[in-house]
């Protein structure tokens, strides 16, 4: 397999931090630009926005650029963004540097996956595509004990100081080492979004959607639920973060095999049905840690169980389009982020509590749900769709 692939890996790891890395230190930002922790959980909701909407059309917009210095670029810009974070006085530089950063992330992450693709051998293609996947994960894992461990020693901005830094070894290593890569075939964003034309494709994206506006929010504000329920202190926050992202990362392997046990179709609908009733269960566990930190096990596995059936349920689905619902999936999930982001905030600015907010959250897996079992009961998309979907493909090219 081609070394290269692990400074993708990495480069993975760092723009990674940066979304996830926010909810763990919230308090401390708040406090220290003067706003609420509502109106500060809109970092979190913000980035997941603009980076829905940055993956498909920024990549549509550059289309015609070297995938190399597109990468530079995209990473200088990411840089740039985080340099802007760590010498912020106001809120509202830290909110334009979130937007930056998200609209460079996603382009990163993205070229990262298409450059991947291109420099290994298709028998390595799994393999390598699975190490970029566990850069992502590995910044879930590590990156938010770490950002809290970090704030506490050093104040929360080194955390964005120390992004940098990793971004720019990363900048450095890519201009070193990687080759230029030709530029290739990019689908129209029209003809992208036209495939979500199909009810039993559309309502298979939504369920992504409402399963991560359910989980974020609650998840987007973990670290003061556990402060108003527990009184924990900055480590005990640090491992729960750390015990949830374990689980979240082997929810993958858990979302694998169920789906190969018993069926794509029933495993959406035990893996989300599951999900509402666990997430509905928190609030109540405070009685007892032990009790909670078994639920948040529960909690972060299936958040993540949900990914290998619904992708296979959306090749199974449509296997011409599969490409694009890839890629349309990643922008429900961001876009699901941010719903949840600042549904959470708003419930949160309401009721003053964040003990509320599980309870909403399920409300929301719940529409999930319905629009799991509508897809499934659907036909399947018809041969004429298929066809319609490859001519106009290949007219485009």
């Amino acid at each position: 397999m081609n070394w290269r692939v692990y400074i993708l890996a990495v480069t993975t790891f760092a723009v990674g931090l940066v979304e996830l890395i926010v909810g763990g230190i919230l308090p401390n930002i708040a406090k220290d630009l003067n706003v609420s922790l509502a109106t500060a959980g809109q970092l979190i909701t913000i980035f997941a926005l603009v980076y829905a909407i940055s993956a498909p059309v920024l990549l549509s917009l550059t289309a015609k650029v070297e995938r190399k210095r597109l990468f530079l670029i995209s990473l200088f810009i990411f840089t740039l963004g985080n340099l802007m974070t760590f010498f912020s006085t106001t809120f509202t530089v830290v909110l334009i540097a979130r937007i930056f950063t998200a609209m460079s992330t996603a382009l990163v992450i993205v070229l990262s996956l298409t450059i991947t693709t291109r420099i290994v051998e298709p028998r390595h293609r799994a393999k390598a595509l699975g190490l970029v996947f566990m850069g992502v994960s590995s910044a879930l894992v590590i990156g938010v004990p770490m950002g809290i461990f970090i704030t506490e020693a050093f104040g929360w901005r080194a955390v964005f100081l120390g992004i940098s830094i990793l971004s720019t070894i990363s900048m450095v290593l890519i201009a070193l080492l990687l080759d230029k890569m030709p530029i290739g075939e990019v689908v129209p964003l029209k003809k992208q979004m036209k495939s979500l034309a199909n009810l039993k494709i559309l309502t298979a994206q939504l369920t992504t959607l409402f399963m991560l506006a359910g989980h974020y929010m609650l998840y987007a504000y973990l670290t003061p639920f556990l402060v108003e329920a527990f009184d924990m202190n900055a480590s005990w926050i640090s491992i729960c973060y750390l015990i949830f992202g374990i689980a979240s990362v082997s929810g993958n392997a858990v979302g694998g095999w169920v789906s190969d046990k018993i069926g794509t179709s029933k495993a959406l609908i035990l893996i989300v049905s599951t999900f509402a009733l666990v997430l509905f269960c928190i609030p109540y566990t405070v009685i007892a840690l032990p009790v909670f930190l078994l639920f948040t096990v529960l909690w972060g596995a299936l958040s993540w169980a949900l990914t290998p059936p619904l992708q296979n349920y959306l090749i199974e689905a449509d296997p011409q389009s599969s490409d694009i619902q890839q890629s349309l999936n990643t922008a429900a999930l961001q876009i699901g982020i941010s719903i949840g982001s600042a549904l959470g905030g708003a419930v949160f600015a309401f009721t003053g509590s964040v003990m509320h907010l599980a309870s909403f959250g399920t409300l929301l897996v719940l529409c999930a749900l319905g629009c799991a079992i509508f897809s499934i009961k659907r036909a399947p998309v018809s041969h004429e769709h298929s066809a319609d979907y490859s001519s106009a493909e290949h007219h485009s090219s």
